[in-house]
Formats: C-alpha cells, structure tokens, sequence
C-alpha cells in the first residue's frame, strides 16, 4: 500500500545515521533547528554496526588470547588449553554493538530528534521520498544534509559472495577461526583483520598489490608492522595482481601474478579489501543536479555546502578521507554552518589511526610534507624500549617522532608507531591544534612511568635537552 499522497514538511533532514548523520542531527536540534533523521539500515552507520567498533571488539578479543599464549617469559605459563569460541565472541561483540547503537537511539530522542527507517530518494530539490517494503511518504524540507557513508569496493573478478569470498563485513561475523584465510589487499582494514584472526590461530596470507603493506602511509612506520607480522606467520606478498578466484566446497582459490609469474592461493575463506565506494548512486542526485567527482563521492565547498545551496554533504559520501571522527567533525560544521554560524572544515591536524600490531598514529606534516611547504623542520624521535611503562608492558617495539618548525619549535606534525598510538595522538592533535610548541609539551608535567611521556621526550629532543636518550649534536 501507498501512503502520503501529501508531503509532510520538516526543518532539517539528515539522510544517514552514522557517526556523521547523527552527530549532525544532534548538533542542529541544540542550534535550535527541528531535525528528522532517516536511515535504511541501523542507527549508528558502517561504524557501530559493521566496521569501527565490531572490528576493534575482535581486534582486542584476539589481542587478550594472543597474550594468555605468549606470556611465558612474563613468567606465565598457561598449563591447559586456551580455546576460542568464536560464536560466543561474535555474540560479546554484538553486545558492544547493541549498547552503542541503543545509546545512540536515546541521544537522539533526548534531543528531540525524530527517527524515520526507510530508504530516501531525491523527488526535488527540495523533497525526498522515504520509502519501506509497503509504503512511502514524501517529505519536504528546508535544509537537507546527506551522510550516507559508503560500502566495500568489490572486485569484478573477485566478486563477494558472503559465504567463501568476503568482504568486511562478513569477516565480522564469522563463526569459526579459518584454518587459512587469504586477504585481497594490504590497507588498514585487511591488514587489521588479518591481523587479528592470525592472533586466534588462522594461518593468514595477504595479498597485496604495491611493494609494501599499508601503501601511502611512511615506510619506517610500516616497517615495524611487517616485522611482527612474520613473527606472527603472516605470509605478506607484495606486488600480487590478483586475476580471479573461484570457490570449490568448503575452499576458496585465488589465482595472482606475483612478480611476472602466476601463482595460487588456497583457503577456507577470502577477504577481500581494496578499498570502498560511496552510497551516492541510488539518491537520485542527478535528478536534482547535486555534483559528483569522478568516483562518484559528492562535491562540497569548505562548509560542506554542496552546489545545491541547501543541501550539505559529509563523511565518507563527500570523499577525502574515509574515517569516522571525520564525518563527525564535519557534521558539527554542517549543522552549525546550516545555521548561519561562520563554521568551516580544517584538516590541519586530522588523526590517522591503524589498529594494525603495533598501533601507527599519525597527524599533521611529515619532515618531507614540512620541506615541501618550506619550513627547515627539526625531527626527534623517541623509542619506546626508553620508556619504563612500555618495557613493564612487555610492548617497546616503536617510536614517537614528533616533526616542528627549526625556527620557532612550533609542532608540525607526528608520527607514532608502538603501544597505544591511537591514544598518543591526540596529545599531539591538541598541540597543533593549539599552535603549541615543541617547549609547550616539554614543559607539561607528564605522570611517570607512562607512555605519554614518550611524547614529552621526543619534545624535548626538539629542543636539545632530551634526558633518557642522547641528543642530537
């Protein structure tokens, strides 16, 4: 049956509940505006429900049974089996999942926000269709913000078929640990899955098509990350075209050429991970003008106005790069920029987490990044096996290298791979942010023992006076 014949009228209507629709529909209800919120999956988005959280739930599971394992020179010895239940994880991590996303839920209705499921389509520019499997209503809005996120990229000759051949969001659902799991693509998402079912016991090969894993982000970071895979028996393989797969029972077979030569790879599952596509192509936004770059993400100006006046667009729909404290920054932007407040987007201290083994951070200029925008930049880089709270951790592998202006010491940039990266950077974030110097931070009180303040030293060897490492002449 069809309803709404009339279109019911709304202030603002964020399409999309992710950490960006619904940070955004937030923010609008506190600047006063009246909001609806729509989405055709779950409240929460790709990140509470298929990607961020669900994945790191896995990662740490896999990261406490890798330890009971290997605590031997702790001096802990486990005497009987360590097993896992994988279908007793994937309930404790949907747990995590369900008390995030009802919280979202509460969020919402604490702000006045209402909630509509469905799917919506662009009618005009001024109206979309909400449709669900025996209805439709038309609404018609003032002001719309698009944040419809984005889905894996699927390979042609590789295609998912979410049983055998897998793509990410499977991979969280699992109800087994694969004997052998091959992964399709060494970025941050296969090289975080593939490291944490190598931790409960697959024995896992990555395929991965440039010369090294995690491509674009700094060698000497990705260098620290391949070394404990080997330690781990992660098989890595650099340069593998992948030409196709088929899958016969219970195995998968992926067929690469690897250097010139074709070679196979057999498994009991494939993870496929080359990237991800935006949910643009069934809003309707060529009827109604809305512009999209070649791969389709949507074009926007710097307060995520899209060329249609009234209608914004953020996260991973709008490009750049695809993470969720992203889209969250730039729903505050849209909401507040929407309300005729002078909010625009500034990237100049964006945090880069990779939940790999160690932990890689990064934020702000790197020292060539800092050369090439013509500052003479000052690097000091910090170990952790210097630092008490790492070594009593058991976990020194990597470094703090933070990146300032030889002039004024002003911080420019970090790089951080080692425990806890992900928590590190936002100390350096904050210093950029602020304008802060490389004194700022060393003369910041910092607790002892921890590892913050491996942030402190690699300050204070910007300034020449580092004390648990030998500065630079």
């Amino acid at each position: 049956m069809v309803v709404g014949d009339f279109a019911k009228e709304v202030d603002v209507l964020v399409i999309g509940a992710g950490p960006g629709g619904y940070v955004a529909a937030i923010r609008a209800a506190q600047l006063g505006r009246k909001v609806t919120i729509v989405d055709k999956d779950a409240l929460g988005g790709v990140c509470l429900n298929r990607g961020c959280i669900p994945s790191k739930a896995i990662i740490s599971a896999a990261e406490r049974y890798h330890h009971m394992k290997d605590s031997a020179d702790m001096g802990l010895e486990v005497t009987g089996e360590v097993r896992v239940n994988m279908p007793k994880l994937i309930e404790w991590k949907n747990s995590v999942v369900n008390k995030l996303t009802g919280g979202v839920k509460q969020l919402l209705k604490g702000n006045n926000v209402e909630i509509v499921s469905g799917e919506a389509y662009f009618s005009g520019t001024n109206t979309v269709r909400i449709s669900t499997e025996d209805s439709s209503q038309t609404y018609q809005f003032n002001d719309c913000i698009i944040a419809t996120g984005s889905r894996p990229a699927e390979l042609p000759i590789l295609r998912f078929d979410g049983k055998r051949i897998l793509s990410s969001t499977e991979a969280l659902n699992l109800k087994e640990v694969p004997n052998r799991l091959i992964v399709v693509g060494g970025g941050y998402i296969g090289l975080e899955l593939g490291t944490a079912y190598a931790k409960l016991g697959s024995q896992v090969t990555i395929l991965e098509g440039t010369k090294s894993l995690l491509p674009g982000t700094d060698p000497a970071l990705t260098r620290m990350v391949t070394r404990r895979l080997k330690k781990l028996g992660v098989t890595v393989v650099t340069e593998a075209f992948v030409q196709g797969g088929e899958v016969n029972g219970d195995e998968v077979t992926v067929k690469a050429e690897v250097k010139g030569e074709e070679k196979t790879f057999t498994g009991d599952y494939c993870l496929v991970s080359v990237g991800r596509k935006p949910n643009t192509d069934e809003l309707g936004l060529d009827l109604i003008g809305v512009e999209l770059d070649e791969r389709g993400f949507i074009k926007i100006d710097n307060q995520c106005r899209t060329n249609v006046e009234h209608i914004y667009a953020i996260g991973d729909c709008a490009g750049g790069a695809l993470l969720a404290h992203k889209a969250s920054y730039e729903a505050k932007v849209a909401a507040e920029a929407m309300s005729g407040h002078p909010s625009v987007i500034d990237y100049q201290a964006m945090p880069f987490v990779i939940f790999s083994d160690p932990e890689i951070a990064y934020t702000g200029l790197t020292e060539e990044q800092a050369k090439a925008e013509g500052y003479t930049p000052a690097v000091s880089r910090f170990a952790f096996q210097a630092n008490g709270r790492a070594l009593s951790m058991n976990n020194a592998d990597g470094f703090v290298q933070i990146v300032a202006d030889q002039e004024t010491k002003r911080v420019l940039g970090a790089q951080i791979v080692g425990p806890e990266a992900s928590s590190l950077i936002s100390e350096i974030v904050l210093a950029i942010e602020m304008g802060a110097t490389a004194e700022d931070i060393a003369l910041t009180i910092h607790a002892h023992p921890t590892l913050p303040e491996t942030v402190m030293e690699a300050a204070e060897g910007i300034l020449g006076h580092a004390i648990h490492m030998v500065n630079k002449k």
